[in-house]
């Protein structure tokens, strides 16, 4: 078993004792398993899968950093969300304003943002679809 700890700059999102982790770092996803060499990477956004036993559960990530000795695993990032932390209706509305404002805006600021929302709003809507497949 590995003690896993998900940091975020407002709390201790999760800290458990599971079977492995699956992140997605810069250079691709990798999975940490038991006895994992040393190891500290840059994470991007995205989805991590962490198995405990026969379960699977699923969060959704900013972007930060994994540090494991094979024992234990911290992860750092800007945001995590459980599967019932997520709004789908605010989700796609988040994800039609900043499709719109995409269209429209031509101050680069603003667009910098409307993308940094679609891409959050993305994973989220992602990590919804995965929540309803694994339910079914």
């Amino acid at each position: 078993m590995l003690h896993l700890r998900i940091i975020t700059p407002q709390k201790i999102a999760l800290e458990e004792e599971v079977s492995s982790v699956t992140a997605p770092s810069a250079f691709g996803e990798i999975t940490i398993l038991p006895r994992h060499t040393n190891l500290f990477t840059l994470l991007k956004e995205g989805i991590i899968k962490i198995k405990k036993n026969a379960e699977e559960d699923f969060l959704a990530i900013g972007g930060g950093y994994l540090e494991t000795n094979g024992k234990e695993i911290n992860i750092l990032v800007s945001r995590a969300y459980g599967q019932d932390q997520i709004d789908e209706e605010q989700t796609k509305l988040a994800l039609e304003e900043a499709q719109r404002i995409l269209q429209k805006t031509k101050d680069e600021s603003e667009k910098q943002q409307a993308i940094a929302t679609l891409r959050r709003s993305f994973i989220d809507m992602k990590l919804i679809k995965r929540k309803r497949r694994h339910a079914s």
